[in-house]
């Protein structure tokens, strides 16, 4: 498997990086999503939304594109 994946989003919110997540999707931009949060402390860690190196700048123009809405 390459590992060619760039983090465009961290939050500790798991929710707005499921809904960054698919808006990407939904642009045909691959995602996925890094939970590294702590499942005994729900409030601890952080979660990542990642995708393809060669989707990045595409992807950070939407994720901005989407902060200023």
């Amino acid at each position: 498997m390459e590992n060619n994946w760039v983090k465009v989003y961290t939050t500790q919110d798991a929710i707005s990086a499921e809904i960054i997540k698919q808006g990407l999707v939904e642009n045909d931009i691959a995602a996925v999503i890094m939970n590294k949060k702590d499942s005994s402390y729900q409030n601890f860690g952080l979660v990542d939304v990642m995708v393809n190196a060669a989707d990045q700048e595409a992807a950070e123009a939407y994720i901005k594109s989407t902060e200023s809405e």
